[in-house]
């Protein structure tokens, strides 16, 4: 009987506790620049291909370039 309650009591306070660490937010809004500069370059990271001017990197969707931190 003793160990049923303890096996209880360690199952319910281990199900309170979270095991969230860390908790990632996205800004609210994104700015889409449609056209990039004419003195962009094309870089490539890690495989990927990324569109850099003004000490910035984008990248290029459907809607246009949005900034990315690299």
């Amino acid at each position: 009987m003793r160990t049923l309650t303890l096996f209880l009591f360690l199952f319910l306070i281990l199900n309170m506790t979270s095991c969230a660490t860390h908790v990632v937010t996205r800004p609210n809004a994104v700015t889409i620049i449609k056209t990039p500069p004419r003195h962009y370059t094309v870089v490539k990271v890690k495989g990927s291909k990324y569109y850099f001017w003004n000490g910035n990197h984008y990248r290029k969707t459907r809607s246009g370039y949005i900034y990315v931190k690299i």
